[in-house]
């Protein structure tokens, strides 16, 4: 999981960076080609892995004039067997991504292959000559992964260097009609879109065994979706509140999944909190622990293979748990709550929640049995995640 950053440790909002952002986060989608500026204030470009289409890598190299190169995170590079497990393993290369190349560049073809799930170390040919270059946390293949990664695609991109360096990137990106974004601003994106959270609706909604409810939904500014507040009964901001942090589980909340027990953990909150009194319960838009619904479905397919959770969210690319805690914190101080009791078995939870500066006065135990076909998602959570049971 990542740490997450104090809010007061960047600058304060750029609206314009979040909304340059923003759009580099749709271009991508679409597979349109990026330009980034590095803080050095060299230029590159990318385009996704997962949404390019077959051109444009040479569309790449032609308005760059520079190699193209597949950038993906660490844990990617380790399933490929191109980086051991704890190699170069420092806090000052957290955040780092690996720049894979070879002579000539790489192809879209390859690109694919390496960023494909269902290809692993021991069974993806790689290109002849492929080197695995590690690179720190503020460049332009940092960036661009966590384009891809904001975008809810495979964190994985193609790159390219500007070989002309006598040109500012707003020139040269206008020049080519390309949308430009900073490495920087990428890097502060997630904890400025957190400081534009705003509360855009409220209403009393009566839940079943719970009608003293009343929902409180927050949005910020990039427009992306927004997390929700289950506020049941009154409770008083003086004093401790008893709170749930719940990321929303399609396939389970809804859906009633076996996979896992997240509609449990919902439903067993809503109750638990009106059977106390009152409490607060955050819905927060952050589903497959941070990697969309899209890839947490790539995730089943990979644990159906015989992988663990952990395993299949690592071969995919992403880290064990990509959630942040920021909106949390920061929808609890909006709602005038600077101190809780929180109901989990995780405790990165409790660490990360007081890091936003919210104090965490107890944890109380959040825990149901399995159903018959979630043991070993519960076993690998108490295991290798170190959820409490």
């Amino acid at each position: 999981m990542h740490a997450e950053r104090r809010p007061d440790s960047i600058p304060p909002i750029n609206e314009a960076a979040v909304r340059a952002v923003d759009r580099a986060l749709a271009a991508l989608r679409r597979g349109e080609v990026v330009a980034i500026e590095n803080t050095d204030g060299s230029i590159g470009a990318a385009v996704s892995v997962e949404s390019v289409a077959l051109d444009a890598v040479q569309r790449l190299k032609s308005l760059t004039g520079g190699t193209p190169s597949l950038a993906v995170t660490r844990r990617r590079a380790i399933v490929l067997g191109l980086l051991a497990e704890g190699e170069d393993d420092s806090p000052a290369l957290s955040g780092s991504v690996v720049a894979l190349g070879c002579v000539g560049g790489l192809t879209a073809d390859q690109a694919h292959a390496l960023a494909d799930p269902e290809q692993r170390g021991e069974v993806v040919a790689l290109p002849p000559g492929l080197t695995a270059t590690l690179m720190d946390a503020h460049t332009r293949d940092a960036a661009a992964v966590d384009l891809a990664r904001l975008a809810r695609l495979l964190p994985a991109a193609i790159t390219a260097a500007v070989a002309d360096t006598n040109r500012s990137a707003a020139d040269w990106a206008a020049e080519h009609d390309l949308l430009l974004v900073r490495a920087r601003d990428v890097a502060d994106y997630r904890v400025h879109v957190v400081r534009t959270l705003r509360r855009v609706a409220d209403a009393r909604v009566p839940l079943s065994g719970a009608e003293n409810t009343r929902i409180f939904a927050f949005r910020p500014a990039d427009g992306g979706p927004e997390h929700l507040a289950i506020v049941i009964g009154d409770p008083d901001p003086a004093q401790p509140v008893l709170a749930r942090l719940h990321s929303e589980c399609f396939t389970g909340d809804l859906l009633g999944s076996l996979r896992c027990d997240c509609g449990d953990q919902l439903r067993g909150a809503i109750a638990e909190i009106a059977r106390l009194g009152s409490g607060v319960l955050l819905y927060l838009a952050q589903e497959g622990r941070g990697i969309g619904l899209v890839n947490k479905l790539r995730a089943y397919r990979i644990q159906d293979q015989g992988f663990d959770t952990v395993d299949a969210n690592e071969i995919l690319g992403f880290e064990a748990d990509e959630r942040v805690y920021l909106p949390a914190a920061e929808m609890l101080r909006q709602l005038g709550y600077d101190s809780v009791r929180l109901m989990t078995n995780n405790p990165e939870k409790l660490r990360q929640l007081a890091r936003c500066g919210i104090a965490v006065v107890e944890r109380v135990a959040h825990i149901f049995p399995a159903n018959g076909h979630n043991e070993a998602y519960l076993r690998t959570k108490a295991e290798r995640s170190g959820h409490m049971f």
